[in-house]
């Protein structure tokens, strides 16, 4: 045992696992430790999560906007009004109006705004969910090869947190989309760069018997930390507007350097680490894929995030020009965050019950099936009901689905992994199947929307895929 870690007393009450290899972490099985880690390892979840709530959901859809306002509406139509010009098109579109000859080349104006602005945010989407793509297994692998007095994983999480803050700081001034694609794209990668080594603590410090429990904090985090971005930046945009940029970008620095500091990992400067070979690093992302099960899982992932993200890329946009009656920019806004808030009581229930239910059965697969399938049903609501009130239930039931699924398909990866001592590869290359599906998402709904001229086809096309992520958990063998 080295100096540095005979030098780190361990709290009273505490029962730890020594680590069977040099450098890497003990195993917390309960006491003050435990409980530490657990409480960072959350409120950590929550402060990344936030930014996608905050940016993906409201800051950055009115950041497109905005910037697209300014693009298709210039001189006297600059001061035209959204929410009277698309009640206008819904009525024509009913049989209960005729336009004039000014109003039909605002809505021309209007049909090209549509597509822009959906096809925009698409583009800035997607480009950084492919960056990330591409950078969060490679950071999989580097951090099970860090050698570091504060372990293999904290270095990553600190540098994620503090430098993808810097740059939510930098977005706040982008001046064009291009500029906010650049900088966005850079924000995304650079914070995935802590929540892939972060979610790869459960594996390396909780016991089988907790990774059920420990991943529902993961996933209550991920859900309440979406969650509370969208609402607070929802309910403060009429006031602050972008410069809620600064705010998320604090409370995500804040928590990464709290994390490192008060749920210490120990030290991997002993860690034992096979000499670099760059044919043998490429080549290791393709392991954890040759593992049946493991495969099987992450098509699921897949299809499942496919599905989801196809069904909320373009929210804010649908509250103006889907829902009947068409609400205003400054409307749907501040209603946007409430749809999640709908079913934060019972996705918070799916949450924890799911996860501990799930450990104390031995089962995994079964949870997702059903999380899938009802995912699946919650997409048809808004097709029958396109309204308000059905985007609510929609929501209610969806949050449901999502509390479910959650913890116990982290927990699920977590069980088919090939190799344990390699979790941070292949769990990144999990992350991985989620960042595919993300990225996909946006672009389908965008097409949609510009093939189509309306938001229908983006219910129909998530429903299926969600479906067919639940058949993917079908083939899964030795698996319960």
């Amino acid at each position: 045992m080295s100096d540095t870690v005979a030098a780190e007393p361990k709290p009273k009450g505490n029962v730890i696992l020594e680590p069977a290899e040099p450098g890497t972490s003990s195993i917390y099985i309960k006491g003050p430790a435990s409980r530490s880690y657990l409480t960072w390892f959350t409120i950590l979840t929550i402060a990344i999560t936030s930014v996608w709530g905050a940016v993906t959901g409201i800051l950055l859809p009115n950041h497109v906007q905005l910037l697209e306002m300014g693009n298709w509406f210039t001189g006297a139509d600059a001061s035209i009004d959204l929410q009277q010009l698309t009640l206008l098109q819904q009525s024509i579109d009913a049989g209960t109006a005729t336009a004039t000859a000014e109003q039909a080349r605002q809505l021309d104006l209007l049909s090209g705004f549509n597509a822009a602005r959906a096809q925009s945010l698409a583009m800035i989407s997607t480009i950084g969910v492919i960056l990330t793509m591409l950078i969060q297994p490679v950071v999989g692998v580097f951090a099970d090869r860090t050698r570091s007095r504060w372990g293999r994983r904290a270095p990553w999480i600190l540098f994620g947190t503090v430098v993808g803050s810097l740059l939510l700081v930098l977005l706040r001034f982008a001046p064009s989309i291009a500029v906010l694609a650049i900088v966005f794209m850079l924000a995304q990668a650079v914070l995935n760069t802590a929540s892939g080594p972060l979610a790869t603590t459960v594996a390396d410090r909780m016991p089988e018997n907790r990774r059920g429990t420990a991943s529902a904090l993961g996933g209550f985090g991920n859900f309440f930390g979406g969650l509370l971005g969208g609402l607070l930046a929802g309910a403060l945009f009429a006031t602050i507007g972008l410069d809620f940029y600064f705010i998320i970008a604090a409370f995500v620095a804040f928590s990464g350097v709290m994390f490192v500091l008060f749920a210490r990992d120990r030290s991997s400067k002993d860690l034992e680490v096979a000499p670099f070979n760059w044919k043998e690093f490429l080549v290791s992302f393709t392991i954890a894929l040759r593992s049946r099960n493991f495969r099987w899982v992450w098509v699921a992932r897949i299809l499942l995030t496919f599905g989801y993200t196809v069904s909320t890329a373009l929210s804010l946009y649908m509250l103006q020009s889907y829902v009947r009656p068409a609400l205003s920019q400054a409307e749907a806004t501040a209603l946007a965050p409430l749809l999640l808030l709908a079913g934060v009581p019972v996705t918070i229930l799916a949450v924890l019950v799911a996860g501990k239910l799930s450990d104390k059965l031995g089962k995994r697969r079964i949870f997702v099936i059903v999380a899938s399938v009802l995912m699946a049903l919650s997409m048809v609501i808004p097709i029958v009901m396109p309204t308000v009130p059905g985007l609510f239930i929609q929501a209610i039931v969806g949050g449901i689905a999502f509390g479910i699924y959650l913890p116990v398909d982290q927990a699920l990866f977590i069980d088919v992994l090939p190799d344990k001592r390699a979790a941070g590869r292949d769990l990144g290359v999990a992350g991985l199947g989620s960042n595919f599906g993300q990225a996909l998402g946006p672009i389908l709904a965008s097409t949609v929307v510009a093939v189509t001229g309306g938001y229908v086809g983006i219910w129909i096309a998530a429903a299926i895929l969600v479906i067919l992520g639940a058949v993917a958990i079908l083939p899964l063998k030795g698996v319960k």
